[in-house]
Protein backbone atom coordinates (compact mmCIF):
# COMPACT_ATOMS: atom_id res chain seq x y z
CA UNK A 1 0.00 0.00 0.00
CA UNK A 2 0.99 3.26 -0.77
CA UNK A 3 1.98 5.55 2.08
CA UNK A 4 -0.28 8.18 0.60
CA UNK A 5 -3.43 5.83 1.30
CA UNK A 6 -1.80 5.11 4.85
CA UNK A 7 -1.89 8.73 5.34
CA UNK A 8 -5.47 8.99 4.59
CA UNK A 9 -6.70 6.34 6.55
CA UNK A 10 -5.23 7.52 9.31
CA UNK A 11 -6.30 10.45 9.53
CA UNK A 12 -10.15 9.56 8.39
CA UNK A 13 -9.79 6.51 11.67
CA UNK A 14 -8.55 9.58 14.03
CA UNK A 15 -11.35 12.22 12.72
CA UNK A 16 -13.42 9.24 13.19
CA UNK A 17 -12.47 8.63 16.88
CA UNK A 18 -12.10 12.40 17.31
CA UNK A 19 -16.03 12.87 15.84
CA UNK A 20 -17.25 9.94 18.27
CA UNK A 21 -16.02 11.50 21.49
CA UNK A 22 -17.66 14.61 20.75
CA UNK A 23 -20.93 13.36 20.04
CA UNK A 24 -20.75 11.46 23.06
CA UNK A 25 -19.72 14.66 25.26
CA UNK A 26 -22.58 16.60 23.52
CA UNK A 27 -25.04 13.43 24.24
CA UNK A 28 -24.12 13.60 27.76
CA UNK A 29 -24.23 17.17 28.47
CA UNK A 30 -27.77 17.00 26.69
CA UNK A 31 -29.19 14.46 29.14
CA UNK A 32 -27.91 15.34 32.55
CA UNK A 33 -30.28 17.64 33.34
CA UNK A 34 -33.41 15.30 32.27
CA UNK A 35 -31.50 12.53 34.39
CA UNK A 36 -31.33 14.51 37.27
CA UNK A 37 -34.41 15.66 37.38
CA UNK A 38 -35.75 12.48 37.25
CA UNK A 39 -33.15 10.87 40.07
CA UNK A 40 -34.72 14.02 42.14
CA UNK A 41 -38.58 13.02 41.78
CA UNK A 42 -37.84 9.61 42.72
CA UNK A 43 -35.30 10.18 45.32
CA UNK A 44 -38.32 12.21 47.40
CA UNK A 45 -38.41 10.19 50.87
CA UNK A 46 -41.22 8.98 51.97
CA UNK A 47 -42.38 7.79 55.20
CA UNK A 48 -45.12 5.56 56.73
CA UNK A 49 -48.16 7.45 58.63
CA UNK A 50 -50.95 5.99 60.53
CA UNK A 51 -54.20 6.72 59.31
CA UNK A 52 -57.79 5.48 59.93
CA UNK A 53 -58.63 2.94 57.39
CA UNK A 54 -62.76 3.63 57.60
CA UNK A 55 -64.94 6.36 59.12
CA UNK A 56 -64.46 6.33 63.28
CA UNK A 57 -66.88 7.32 65.32
CA UNK A 58 -66.46 9.38 68.91
CA UNK A 59 -66.49 6.25 71.52
CA UNK A 60 -65.21 3.37 69.16
CA UNK A 61 -62.58 1.00 70.57
CA UNK A 62 -59.73 0.63 67.86
CA UNK A 63 -59.13 -2.30 66.59
CA UNK A 64 -56.54 -3.31 64.14
CA UNK A 65 -58.70 -3.36 61.42
CA UNK A 66 -59.50 0.61 62.28
CA UNK A 67 -55.83 1.79 61.29
CA UNK A 68 -53.82 1.41 58.21
CA UNK A 69 -50.05 2.88 57.27
CA UNK A 70 -49.98 5.54 54.43
CA UNK A 71 -47.03 6.80 52.28
CA UNK A 72 -46.29 10.58 53.18
CA UNK A 73 -44.20 12.76 51.77
CA UNK A 74 -41.24 13.42 54.65
CA UNK A 75 -40.96 16.96 53.41
CA UNK A 76 -44.91 17.22 54.51
CA UNK A 77 -44.75 15.67 57.69
CA UNK A 78 -46.14 17.55 60.71
CA UNK A 79 -44.78 16.24 64.16
CA UNK A 80 -48.01 14.99 65.76
CA UNK A 81 -48.14 12.43 63.45
CA UNK A 82 -47.92 8.92 64.47
CA UNK A 83 -44.65 7.35 61.80
CA UNK A 84 -43.34 3.39 61.78
CA UNK A 85 -40.11 5.37 63.05
CA UNK A 86 -38.27 4.38 59.95
CA UNK A 87 -38.02 7.95 58.83
CA UNK A 88 -37.08 10.50 61.15
CA UNK A 89 -39.61 13.02 61.91
CA UNK A 90 -38.58 16.77 61.12
CA UNK A 91 -38.95 18.84 64.15
CA UNK A 92 -41.12 21.79 64.66
CA UNK A 93 -39.99 25.19 62.89
CA UNK A 94 -38.43 27.77 65.46
CA UNK A 95 -38.13 31.45 64.80
CA UNK A 96 -34.39 31.66 64.33
CA UNK A 97 -30.89 29.15 63.52
CA UNK A 98 -29.66 29.40 67.07
CA UNK A 99 -25.96 30.13 66.79
CA UNK A 100 -23.99 26.96 67.30
CA UNK A 101 -26.30 25.72 64.28
CA UNK A 102 -24.54 22.60 62.15
CA UNK A 103 -23.81 23.19 58.70
CA UNK A 104 -26.48 21.48 55.55
CA UNK A 105 -23.76 18.95 54.71
CA UNK A 106 -23.68 17.97 58.88
CA UNK A 107 -27.50 18.44 59.46
CA UNK A 108 -27.99 15.42 56.23
CA UNK A 109 -25.10 13.57 57.85
CA UNK A 110 -26.75 13.34 61.18
CA UNK A 111 -30.36 12.53 59.52
CA UNK A 112 -28.81 9.94 57.90
CA UNK A 113 -27.23 8.48 61.26
CA UNK A 114 -30.02 9.42 63.21
CA UNK A 115 -32.65 7.38 60.75
CA UNK A 116 -30.48 4.54 60.52
CA UNK A 117 -30.52 4.11 64.75
CA UNK A 118 -34.57 4.68 64.39
CA UNK A 119 -34.79 2.38 62.42
CA UNK A 120 -32.99 -0.60 63.75
CA UNK A 121 -34.60 1.01 66.88
CA UNK A 122 -37.95 0.29 65.42
CA UNK A 123 -37.18 -2.96 63.97
CA UNK A 124 -35.96 -4.27 67.78
CA UNK A 125 -39.22 -2.81 69.13
CA UNK A 126 -41.68 -4.35 66.17
CA UNK A 127 -40.44 -7.82 67.01
CA UNK A 128 -41.06 -7.46 70.60
CA UNK A 129 -44.30 -5.65 70.74
CA UNK A 130 -45.90 -5.92 66.70
CA UNK A 131 -44.88 -2.31 65.64
CA UNK A 132 -46.30 0.75 66.47
CA UNK A 133 -49.58 0.19 65.28
CA UNK A 134 -49.78 -2.28 68.21
CA UNK A 135 -49.22 1.02 70.49
CA UNK A 136 -52.90 1.84 69.43
CA UNK A 137 -54.68 -1.12 69.15
CA UNK A 138 -57.32 -0.58 72.34
CA UNK A 139 -57.29 3.19 72.41
CA UNK A 140 -60.67 4.85 72.42
CA UNK A 141 -61.98 7.62 69.55
CA UNK A 142 -62.41 11.17 71.17
CA UNK A 143 -63.55 12.95 68.06
CA UNK A 144 -64.30 11.86 64.87
CA UNK A 145 -61.47 10.84 62.63
CA UNK A 146 -62.45 10.67 58.90
CA UNK A 147 -60.96 7.43 56.75
CA UNK A 148 -57.52 8.14 55.74
CA UNK A 149 -56.79 11.04 58.52
CA UNK A 150 -53.96 10.53 60.03
CA UNK A 151 -54.12 9.46 63.44
CA UNK A 152 -53.30 11.85 66.17
CA UNK A 153 -52.78 12.12 70.11
CA UNK A 154 -55.59 14.88 70.31
CA UNK A 155 -58.42 12.41 68.70
CA UNK A 156 -57.82 9.17 70.92
CA UNK A 157 -57.33 8.06 74.40
CA UNK A 158 -54.99 5.61 75.02
CA UNK A 159 -55.25 3.25 78.77
CA UNK A 160 -53.32 5.17 81.25
CA UNK A 161 -54.33 8.34 79.76
CA UNK A 162 -56.26 11.13 81.68
CA UNK A 163 -60.13 10.92 80.52
CA UNK A 164 -59.78 7.39 79.45
CA UNK A 165 -62.25 5.96 81.81
CA UNK A 166 -64.75 8.57 80.33
CA UNK A 167 -64.14 7.74 76.71
CA UNK A 168 -64.17 3.80 77.67
CA UNK A 169 -67.43 4.07 79.21
CA UNK A 170 -70.32 2.84 76.93
CA UNK A 171 -72.96 5.64 76.20
CA UNK A 172 -75.56 5.87 78.97
CA UNK A 173 -73.41 3.87 81.29
CA UNK A 174 -71.70 5.30 84.68
CA UNK A 175 -68.82 3.96 86.25
CA UNK A 176 -69.07 3.21 90.37
CA UNK A 177 -66.54 1.48 92.47
CA UNK A 178 -66.90 -0.49 95.38
CA UNK A 179 -64.47 -1.51 98.01
CA UNK A 180 -63.18 -5.00 98.17
CA UNK A 181 -60.85 -7.66 99.59
CA UNK A 182 -59.46 -10.76 98.37
CA UNK A 183 -62.58 -12.85 100.32
CA UNK A 184 -65.14 -10.53 98.64
CA UNK A 185 -63.57 -10.50 94.84
CA UNK A 186 -63.30 -14.01 94.14
CA UNK A 187 -59.80 -14.18 95.95
CA UNK A 188 -58.38 -11.55 93.37
CA UNK A 189 -59.64 -13.73 90.22
CA UNK A 190 -61.53 -10.85 89.06
CA UNK A 191 -59.43 -8.82 86.09
CA UNK A 192 -60.47 -6.39 84.35
CA UNK A 193 -62.94 -7.01 81.38
CA UNK A 194 -64.59 -9.89 83.53
CA UNK A 195 -68.24 -10.38 84.59
CA UNK A 196 -69.56 -10.67 87.79
CA UNK A 197 -72.79 -11.01 90.18
CA UNK A 198 -72.85 -8.36 93.23
CA UNK A 199 -74.14 -9.99 96.61
CA UNK A 200 -75.84 -8.40 99.26
CA UNK A 201 -75.31 -9.41 103.19
CA UNK A 202 -77.30 -7.37 105.42
CA UNK A 203 -78.67 -8.22 109.10
CA UNK A 204 -82.36 -7.58 109.25
CA UNK A 205 -84.38 -6.59 111.92
CA UNK A 206 -87.06 -9.57 113.50
CA UNK A 207 -90.50 -8.44 114.86
CA UNK A 208 -91.47 -9.81 118.49
CA UNK A 209 -92.88 -13.49 118.53
CA UNK A 210 -90.05 -14.81 115.76
CA UNK A 211 -89.65 -18.50 116.72
CA UNK A 212 -86.64 -19.16 118.46
CA UNK A 213 -86.92 -15.44 120.06
CA UNK A 214 -84.30 -14.22 117.25
CA UNK A 215 -84.31 -10.22 117.19
CA UNK A 216 -81.88 -10.47 113.68
CA UNK A 217 -80.96 -12.55 111.25
CA UNK A 218 -78.44 -12.43 108.24
CA UNK A 219 -79.68 -12.68 105.01
CA UNK A 220 -77.95 -12.27 101.58
CA UNK A 221 -79.02 -12.10 97.99
CA UNK A 222 -77.81 -11.04 94.55
CA UNK A 223 -78.64 -7.27 93.99
CA UNK A 224 -76.67 -7.23 90.88
CA UNK A 225 -75.81 -9.34 88.19
CA UNK A 226 -73.52 -9.85 85.13
CA UNK A 227 -72.37 -6.65 85.52
CA UNK A 228 -68.79 -5.64 83.63
CA UNK A 229 -65.69 -4.52 85.98
CA UNK A 230 -64.05 -2.26 84.36
CA UNK A 231 -60.78 -2.30 86.46
CA UNK A 232 -59.16 -3.45 89.93
CA UNK A 233 -58.25 -0.24 91.43
CA UNK A 234 -56.46 1.98 88.84
CA UNK A 235 -55.56 -0.85 86.46
CA UNK A 236 -57.75 -1.39 83.26
CA UNK A 237 -56.07 -4.13 82.31
CA UNK A 238 -54.53 -7.05 83.44
CA UNK A 239 -50.49 -7.25 82.72
CA UNK A 240 -49.35 -9.73 80.63
CA UNK A 241 -49.70 -13.56 81.82
CA UNK A 242 -51.30 -11.91 85.26
CA UNK A 243 -53.40 -14.78 86.23
CA UNK A 244 -55.08 -12.35 89.41
CA UNK A 245 -54.91 -9.08 90.65
CA UNK A 246 -55.40 -8.23 94.63
CA UNK A 247 -56.58 -4.69 95.16
CA UNK A 248 -58.94 -2.26 97.03
CA UNK A 249 -61.69 -1.18 94.94
CA UNK A 250 -63.26 -2.12 91.97
CA UNK A 251 -65.04 -0.06 89.20
CA UNK A 252 -67.65 -1.59 87.54
CA UNK A 253 -70.15 -0.27 84.88
CA UNK A 254 -73.64 0.28 85.52
CA UNK A 255 -76.66 2.38 84.25
CA UNK A 256 -77.68 5.18 86.37
CA UNK A 257 -80.85 3.14 88.24
CA UNK A 258 -78.33 0.45 88.67
CA UNK A 259 -75.80 3.08 90.42
CA UNK A 260 -78.48 3.70 92.95
CA UNK A 261 -79.17 0.13 93.31
CA UNK A 262 -75.68 -0.17 93.89
CA UNK A 263 -75.32 2.60 96.15
CA UNK A 264 -78.55 1.70 98.41
CA UNK A 265 -76.57 -1.53 98.57
CA UNK A 266 -73.11 -0.31 100.18
CA UNK A 267 -74.88 1.52 102.64
CA UNK A 268 -77.39 -1.52 103.75
CA UNK A 269 -74.67 -4.09 104.14
CA UNK A 270 -71.53 -5.49 102.80
CA UNK A 271 -70.51 -5.96 99.36
CA UNK A 272 -69.31 -9.23 97.94
CA UNK A 273 -68.49 -10.07 94.19
CA UNK A 274 -69.00 -13.28 92.51
CA UNK A 275 -67.19 -14.16 89.61
CA UNK A 276 -68.98 -15.22 85.94
CA UNK A 277 -67.83 -18.28 83.71
CA UNK A 278 -67.10 -16.40 80.21
CA UNK A 279 -69.79 -19.04 78.55
CA UNK A 280 -72.34 -17.67 81.36
CA UNK A 281 -72.19 -13.72 79.83
CA UNK A 282 -74.82 -13.49 77.67
CA UNK A 283 -77.87 -13.15 80.13
CA UNK A 284 -79.68 -10.06 81.15
CA UNK A 285 -77.48 -6.94 82.93
CA UNK A 286 -78.22 -5.03 85.65
CA UNK A 287 -80.03 -4.92 89.21
CA UNK A 288 -82.52 -7.57 90.09
CA UNK A 289 -85.61 -6.21 91.32
CA UNK A 290 -86.55 -6.14 94.88
CA UNK A 291 -83.21 -7.10 96.49
CA UNK A 292 -82.50 -4.29 98.08
CA UNK A 293 -85.11 -2.84 100.41
CA UNK A 294 -84.98 -0.37 103.40
CA UNK A 295 -86.52 -0.67 106.42
CA UNK A 296 -86.47 -3.36 109.20
CA UNK A 297 -87.78 -7.06 107.65
CA UNK A 298 -91.31 -6.49 108.59
CA UNK A 299 -91.53 -3.35 107.09
CA UNK A 300 -90.01 -4.50 103.41
CA UNK A 301 -92.03 -7.68 103.57
CA UNK A 302 -89.10 -9.81 104.39
CA UNK A 303 -90.74 -12.10 106.60
CA UNK A 304 -93.56 -14.20 106.22
CA UNK A 305 -95.69 -15.52 108.71
CA UNK A 306 -97.11 -19.41 108.92
CA UNK A 307 -99.33 -20.96 111.02
CA UNK A 308 -98.89 -24.66 112.28
CA UNK A 309 -101.85 -26.08 114.00
CA UNK A 310 -102.95 -22.56 114.90
CA UNK A 311 -100.01 -21.19 116.12
CA UNK A 312 -98.34 -18.19 114.29
CA UNK A 313 -94.55 -18.11 113.38
CA UNK A 314 -92.95 -15.42 111.82
CA UNK A 315 -90.39 -16.81 109.24
CA UNK A 316 -87.87 -14.22 107.93
CA UNK A 317 -86.69 -14.49 104.09
CA UNK A 318 -84.07 -12.70 102.21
Amino acid sequence: MKPAKIAVICIAAISAVGLALVVRAMGSSSNEPAATAVAAVEARPMAKVLVAAKDLEPGRRLTDGDLSWKDWPVDELNPVFITDGSVPVPAAPTAAAPADAKPADAAKSDDKVEGAAARVTRAATDLATGGAKADFIGAVVREPILAGEPIVGRKIVRAGDSGYMAAYLEPGMRAMAIRVTVETAAGGFILPGDRVDVLLTREVKLPAGTAGGETSKFVSATVMRNVKVLAIDQNTRAAENEQAVVGATATMEVSGRDAEVLALAKSEGDLSLVLRSYADTAGPSGHVPGAVNRGNAAASGGVVRVYREGQAEAVAVP
